[in-house]
């Protein structure tokens, strides 16, 4: 099963289930080519969905005492 999520995301190594994250931040350690770059594109692209760094979200409205009384 696909999810919406995967498409809108590059096909690229730092989202690649045969990536590891090294202490380079240009780099990646792949099981199949080595060192590469976070961009590189191969053919043994997986997406890994717990590689994707979310958006933060939005800050919460700032409440007054008129809101907080029943």
């Amino acid at each position: 099963m696909k999810h919406d999520i995967s498409r809108d995301l590059p096909c690229v190594c730092e989202f690649c289930e045969h990536a590891a994250i090294i202490n380079d931040d240009e780099n990646v350690l792949c099981e199949r080519r080595g060192i590469v770059s976070r961009e590189y594109k191969c053919r043994k692209f997986v997406y890994d969905p717990l590689k994707r760094v979310p958006k933060p979200l939005p800050p919460l409205p700032k409440l007054s005492e008129d809101d907080l009384v029943l």
